[in-house]
């Protein structure tokens, strides 16, 4: 039995997507029960939230207890902030079982979890030093900066010390993890998993056309970079996703004169439609990505991917699909090229399923499972 470890985020995204592949995977390919405590930031009311930061998590008689009562000889924990925090592994190790600490992101060292503001990467904050995060005001509000700052330098190590493994998605978030003074450079890489099928073969899927944006909408996603590249391709871009700057993007698509459909959030169903129609997948990111889950999953549906060079991208899209990051002109060129070159996306679709398929994923939580029970 794995117990899953989770704080959901007030609007959910790849990460939530990722933990529930990765918890199929465990029980089809590892054989394994998987159960799941979740805590959601819509129900924690903000002061216990910071309660939470402050005092390294709240209530680990009830991770103590789930061990216990599951039989869990592993807990896999994700995201631990505000409220489970470093006394829910503590309590899990004291029930019994051995932890498995997974990074998806930058929150052990960035209060936002991303590395990124005012339009630009950030890694200003680094191990034990949080104040640029409370000078950057990068919580929005001084106080909730301030506890936040706090509550990661204070127990950022008591977190590590009670991991008997570190898992990470990507090469790239080890060694940026690394940088900014977070110990871990004997982490284990596990992708994040695409699933076993993913929509029709590229060569049966009929006519595609056009170009698509899955994103939440936000300034580290570049978003309006893929508006100005399809307006100067002419080729017209569908965006699906939902976030603060729909309002802006969608100005900006009338300025440039581009051919913009902007959906909101979608169905997975209907996203997969929307890739089956598609001709090329767009992923113009601006931060540095610890994965870069949108470019696996278009690639897994048989689209080729024009994506932004940063972060963990390389690692899983073909070099010359990519661009230096705020770069339009050079999008425009991939975008145009990628929409028509036949059997760019099987290609991709191969690429993917090596790096990412449920197989690799598989061995690769194995190991770290192996290496956290010796």
């Amino acid at each position: 039995m794995v117990l899953f470890l989770h704080h959901r985020y007030r609007i959910p995204g790849g990460e939530e997507r990722a933990i529930d592949r990765l918890a199929d995977t465990v029980r089809s390919r590892l054989g394994e029960e998987v159960a799941t405590l979740e805590r959601d930031s819509l129900h924690v009311p903000a002061a216990a939230a910071g309660a939470g930061m402050l005092g390294g998590g709240l209530r680990p008689d009830q991770v103590a207890r789930a061990v216990k009562q599951l039989g869990a000889r592993v807990v896999h924990a994700h995201n631990l902030q505000p409220t489970f925090g470093w006394r829910a592994l503590a309590a899990a190790r004291d029930a019994g079982a051995r932890v498995v600490l997974h990074l998806h992101q930058y929150r052990l060292v960035c209060a936002i979890g991303v590395g990124f503001r005012d339009g630009a990467e950030c890694t200003d904050c680094r191990g034990r030093n949080t104040l640029p995060g409370v000078l950057h005001n990068c919580r929005g509000a001084r106080g909730e900066a301030l506890v936040y700052a706090a509550g990661i330098a204070a127990w950022q190590r008591a977190v590590l010390a009670q991991a008997d493994v570190v898992v990470v998605p990507s090469r790239f978030a080890r060694e940026r993890l690394v940088q900014l003074g977070v110990p871990v450079s004997d982490a284990c890489v596990v992708p994040n998993p695409v699933e076993a099928t993913g929509g029709a073969e590229p060569a049966t899927a009929g006519p595609r056309h056009g170009a698509l944006v899955a994103s939440r909408l936000a300034p580290e996603k570049g978003v309006d970079v893929a508006v100005e590249a399809c307006a100067r391709a002419g080729i017209p871009l569908t965006v699906a996703g939902d976030g603060p700057e729909r309002a802006a993007l969608e100005a900006r698509a009338r300025q440039a004169g581009a051919t913009v459909r902007f959906l909101g959030r979608v169905s997975s169903a209907e996203l997969e439609r929307l890739r089956a129609r598609a001709a090329v997948a767009v992923v113009p990111s601006r931060s540095a990505e610890t994965f870069g889950l949108a470019a696996a999953e278009a690639m897994n549906a048989g689209l080729p991917v024009a994506a932004s060079r940063i972060g963990a991208l390389p690692e899983l899209v073909p070099s010359e699909w990519l661009v230096p990051a705020g770069d339009p002109d050079a999008l425009a060129a991939v975008i145009a090229r990628l929409a028509a070159e036949p059997g760019a996306g099987a290609r991709g679709r191969d690429l993917v399923r090596r790096a990412a398929g449920p197989d690799a994923v598989a061995q690769a939580l194995r190991t770290a499972y192996e290496i956290a029970c010796a």
